[in-house]
């Protein structure tokens, strides 16, 4: 005999997809004649499914007045959720109908910073050579807990295996260095000494909300690897600005704005370009901690996950694993 299905209580509660569409369109336009045009249905149909649904959670969503409408509180909370739920399905539908056609679609994870200053200007180059690839990028800095439904085929980060049923490769270590503009070097001749640089307006990448991108170096433990208190700085020294986003950190180096640790894969074009210095020689090499390119096995017979892969090792290859010959302004 056949086990009945207990009746699901979490699908029974919930409004009627029809009607929670409804109330988005009117939420929408404000107005429920034009959410019927958008919905190519009538208006009575969007009053009834509006009606229904606020029956159904048991609180008005509109005020009315005479054509228009406006949400009410409980309506403006409601309408944020439903919002995102709604872009989410329409994502993945969106991707699931990309994966029927010819192109297909590629994930990549990795880093706000390592997409920004390393992928960014890249990616012309892959789109050239790989028209038939799609890549959708996920740009975290949570490696570990990854969003539902997301699976990248690849990750790069600064941990091996960062998930299992992933295979890791090794693309390079950090090489730390400070940076500034031609133009800060030139107005503060000082700082092309480590204590004159201990004195200068400093930006510093904060920890918070990094634990699951690296191991952590800031001034002070970069200062700290040269017998350098920064605690001991002058108390007429420049300000020290802290901040937990890299990019933004660039940015203000790149404005004049002081001096930043810069990490050697994500800087050197800057310093090639002439846009950045290194004030002083001293640099700091990680050469026991790696960047990883983490790829999912599952896919090693994709040809699409595997060019994109080939094509980044290739990238790779040419800075190699040990450390760099970093140009001195």
């Amino acid at each position: 005999m056949v086990k009945q299905t207990e009746p699901d209580q979490a699908l029974i509660k919930m409004p009627s997809l029809r009607a929670v569409k409804a109330f988005l369109a009117a939420a929408r336009y404000q107005n429920f004649t034009r959410a019927a045009e958008a919905l190519c249905v009538t208006q009575a149909a969007i009053s009834r499914h509006i009606r229904d649904l606020e029956e159904h959670l048991g609180t008005e969503l509109f005020d009315r007045a005479g054509r228009a409408v406006k949400l009410t509180d409980a309506g403006s909370n409601f309408y944020d959720v439903v919002q995102l739920s709604f872009s989410s399905i329409a994502q993945a539908a969106e991707r699931m109908r990309n994966n029927a056609v010819s192109k297909h679609v590629v994930t990549l994870c990795c880093s706000p910073a390592f997409t920004n200053f390393w992928l960014g200007p890249r990616l012309p180059a892959f789109f050239e050579a790989y028209p038939e690839i799609d890549l959708n990028l996920v740009v975290t800095q949570n490696f570990l807990s990854m969003d539902t439904g997301v699976h990248p085929d690849i990750i790069i980060c600064k941990m091996m295996k960062s998930h299992d049923g992933y295979h890791s490769e090794p693309l390079m270590c950090d090489v730390i260095y400070p940076v500034c503009t031609p133009l800060y070097l030139e107005q503060h001749p000082e700082l092309q000494s480590i204590h004159g640089l201990r004195d200068s307006a400093l930006l510093n990448l904060s920890p918070f909300g990094r634990s699951q991108v690296a191991e952590h170096l800031d001034w002070y433990g970069w200062l700290a690897h040269y017998d350098i208190d920064l605690k001991a700085r002058s108390s007429k020294a420049s300000h020290f600005f802290n901040a937990n986003d890299y990019s933004l950190l660039i940015q203000l180096v790149l404005g004049s704005q002081g001096v930043a640790l810069g990490w050697h894969h994500l800087v050197a074009p800057l310093i090639e370009k002439g846009l950045l210095v290194r004030p002083i020689e001293e640099k700091l090499v990680h050469k026991e901690t790696l960047h990883y390119l983490n790829f999912n096995e599952d896919k090693a017979r994709d040809p699409s996950c595997c060019k994109l892969r080939d094509w980044l090792l290739a990238q790779f290859d040419t800075e190699g694993l040990e450390e760099p010959d970093v140009a001195l302004t």
